[in-house]
């Protein structure tokens, strides 16, 4: 969640900002000051200086969210993390666009614009330039853009063999000895072999290693030397001395190193990139099923073109086939058949009609259908894309870390290579030996496998995540929660179902159940709903004077006074429960069931047993987990009778029964000082709760205020996707180490390899290209170890 520059609270969804002012503010009050602040540094500020205003002028109208979309792109053309600080850069020189974060893992920019300024077609082209091309995501690439693409590493081998060709025909073979050294120097072979070799270097230094020249200039641009810079130039040093070669006639001309090292780092970069879309493309995926216009219906019935974001609730919109539903809603006409699988990973289409939800993002398959949007105007896409945005492109422990250590390498690098270079020249060998050495140094070292070593980790982690239904809403998570030494989970609705059903009643009069269910009908909870479900009728009485109360309802039905709730909560109402009943409500809790009572003028006339039945895997996640080695520890509201069939569980490690809500947060506070603890839960009272462990996930099914305190959620409320979860932490954190390890060890071998002349430029290309493919390649593996 973004904090205030100045008082580092939450900004929420409304932050302020303005131009001139650096930060993100929560209000105009924290801008203002910050603003001074920073002012008051500079005591030379001319401002400072000049004559105060007038106190009536007004200072500025406040810059906030309020009017502000947000869009994604996917970028083309980025290969290299410093990309992120150029593009971004350039993205927020765009008039109308207030905020821009790139991704490099995910290829993909986060616009924050004013559509009152400028239009979100527009974006795209607004953004591109510099060699990057910037388009909707799943859009169709431009014919010539995909065939270059395409055949990009076809073209580089085939441009490279003109030049490849000679080198193999006539100067290798004069190296070998085969032919005299005189050979080389004929006007024949200066006509027929160099000139035609010197044109075609000049063209593919400057055509295929346009990427990579641009590339340096952007590390550059943004002060954080790349390897994209070292690679170029290796390149333009093999080729300028190459060039000065063959125009004073000598024929040790290197024109082969320049262009094979791009072709090494062309080809290396193409696979690199395919196999980086395939491990993270889940957010593109879900990103291209944003909708940016719909059909709204008008004040005259009719449906017209409208923009999204001039939808807002209850607004009526018309969804055809083919289309996609642009907000979550409900069905208000016709029929439809609706393909979720993008949101819930479920292969069958879903039949809908009148009265069921929709959500944003779905896609029709046939029907038609008209929608009122939901209460918050949302989509349950556009959040996934939200949360798998601020997981994939936000740098956690290990990342920041190897960032400080890439920013300083490539400086580190270019010394090391003009330092051998001198050194060997010192020390008598010849120019073009020396100059090779140090080309050698700058194409073997691998900043990019330092700099994408934890981003793709991450990226790949959280879309796999993704791909078993699960979102992770904090980018630390996938590091920590396998340090868990403690899963708490909340009983109801976690290690049970949390649908409460009628077991049996025990009452002198039939009319008991219908009784309680005449006051529950007014009430939301699920026991309320499990006794108005088992009444199936007989409802039809006056209820007047409802009241909600402690643990209990009550009402007046048909002039008499009914009370329906928790046993204590009656009889702390002064109301009487005989001893028939008192000892009803005590078999209840033995055989496991949860009594309510039904009360009627001051004396208990029934007892109701409830059931909550556990979920079906509930034993094997917790054994799953508790085979890691995790204490598994249980909270619940129920009465320790009713939960004694967790405490007879062997993974169970301890179970607090009669936990009041407000009490699980502080029995979480005191598990975290005995381990690093991960909170399980679903409903509003365990949110303070999830929020006090380390480490918090809910279950879809449970309430928004619970998810929002999550750090994880699973998606389609399984319980058995919790090992998973663990799991894919494991992974990821594992693959972190190993890219990290493989990025600093191979550096620290193969540099001093190159330093000592064993590692020519071409075999030092070959080798950088492959650490960073290593990389990928690791990052990408699914499953684990």
């Amino acid at each position: 969640m973004t904090t205030c520059t100045l008082c580092d609270l939450p900004t929420g969804s409304r932050s302020v900002r303005e131009e001139g002012v650096d930060g993100e503010f929560c209000c105009r009050g924290c801008l203002e000051v910050h603003r001074l602040v920073e002012d008051a540094d500079d005591p030379d500020d001319p401002a400072l200086l000049a004559e105060p205003e007038s106190a009536e002028e007004p200072v500025g109208p406040a810059v906030t969210d309020d009017d502000l979309e947000t869009a994604f792109l996917s970028v083309e053309g980025m290969h290299c993390t410093t990309c992120e600080a150029f593009l971004g850069a350039t993205a927020t020189d765009v008039k109308g666009v207030e905020d821009a974060r790139v991704s490099y893992a995910t290829e993909m920019i986060r616009l924050t614009y004013d559509p009152e300024t400028i239009d979100r077609a527009d974006l795209p082209g607004a953004v591109s330039g510099v060699g990057y091309r910037a388009s909707e995501p799943g859009e169709a690439r431009s014919e010539s853009g995909s065939v270059f693409e395409r055949y990009r590493v076809a073209l580089a081998v085939l441009l490279s063999m003109p030049v490849m060709a000679p080198y193999l025909l006539f100067v290798y073979p004069t190296y070998l000895g085969i032919y005299p050294e005189s050979f080389l120097y004929g006007q024949t072979i200066r006509t027929m072999v160099f000139v035609p070799l010197a044109v075609w270097s000049t063209l593919i230094v400057l055509g295929l290693g346009y990427p990579i020249l641009r590339g340096a200039y952007v590390g550059l641009a943004v002060r954080r030397p790349n390897v994209d810079l070292l690679v170029a130039i290796a390149v333009l040093a093999a080729y300028a001395y190459s060039m000065a070669a063959f125009v004073v006639g000598s024929r040790h001309v290197y024109f082969d190193v320049a262009v094979l090292v791009l072709v090494v780092v062309t080809v290396g970069n193409h696979l690199e990139s395919r196999v980086k879309r395939r491990a993270v493309g889940t957010h593109a995926d879900l990103a291209a099923a944003h909708e940016t216009t719909v059909r709204k219906q008008g004040a005259d019935g009719s449906f017209a073109s409208a923009d999204r974001t001039e939808c807002g609730p209850r607004d009526r919109i018309r969804v055809n086939a083919g289309d996609r539903i642009p907000f979550d809603g409900t069905v208000v006409e016709g029929t439809a058949t609706a393909d979720e699988a993008l949101l819930t990973g479920e292969s069958v289409p879903r039949s809908v009609a009148p009265g069921e939800a929709v959500v944003g993002g779905a896609t029709l398959l046939e029907g038609s259908v008209v929608v009122e949007v939901g209460e918050d105007a949302s989509s349950t896409m556009d959040r996934l894309v939200e949360l798998l945005w601020n997981v994939q492109s936000t740098n956690v422990g290990a990342q920041r870390l190897a960032n400080v250590f890439a920013v300083a390498f490539v400086p580190l690098v270019l010394a090391v290579a003009a330092g051998a270079t001198a050194l060997w020249l010192a020390a008598g060998l010849g120019t073009a030996e020396s100059l090779m050495i140090g080309l050698s140094v700058l194409v073997v070292s691998c900043p990019c496998s330092l700099g994408i070593a934890t981003p793709l980790s991450l990226a790949a982690g959280s879309a796999r995540a993704a791909d078993d239904r699960t979102i992770v809403l904090s980018p630390t998570v996938l590091e920590r929660i396998t340090d868990s030494e403690v899963v708490v989970f909340d009983k109801t609705g976690t290690l049970t179902t949390g649908e409460m059903a009628v077991e049996d009643v025990t009452a002198d009069d039939d009319r008991v159940l219908a009784l309680a269910a005449a006051v529950e009908e007014r009430s939301n909870h699920p026991i309320a709903e499990a006794i108005v479900e088992a009444a199936d009728g007989g409802l039809e009485q006056t209820v007047e004077d409802f009241e909600r109360e402690r643990r209990a309802v009550s009402a007046t039905v048909d002039g008499r006074k009914v009370r329906v709730g928790h046993p204590e909560a009656v009889r702390s109402a002064g109301w009487e429960i005989p001893d028939r009943f008192a000892d009803a409500i005590e078999t209840t809790r033995e055989r496991g069931f949860h009594p309510t009572v039904v009360g009627r003028d001051g004396a208990v006339v029934g007892v109701v047993a409830l059931r909550d039945d556990p979920r079906e895997n509930w034993a094997e996640v917790v054994d799953a987990l508790s085979a890691e080695g995790r204490r598994i520890v249980v909270l619940t509201g129920d009465d320790e009778r009713a939960t004694r069939w967790l405490g007879d569980h062997p993974a169970v490690d301890e179970v607090f029964a009669g936990v009041r809500p407000e009490s699980k947060e502080a029995i979480v506070r005191r598990l975290r000082s005995e381990g690093t603890t991960t909170m399980v839960g679903d409903g509003t009272n365990d949110a303070p709760a999830l929020a006090r462990a380390d480490m918090g996930i809910a279950l879809e099914g449970g309430t928004d205020v619970a998810m929002e305190a999550a750090d994880v959620v699973v998606l389609d409320d399984d319980l058995g996707a919790l090992p998973g979860v663990f799991e894919t932490s494991r992974t990821t954190r594992r693959r972190i180490r190993q890219n990290l390890g493989w990025a600093v060890g191979y550096n620290l071998l193969a540099i001093p390899l190159a330093v000592a002349g064993l590692v020519n430029p071409l075999v030092a290309a070959v080798l950088m290209g492959a650490s960073s493919l290593l990389v990928v390649v690791n990052s990408s593996r699914t499953g684990s170890e």
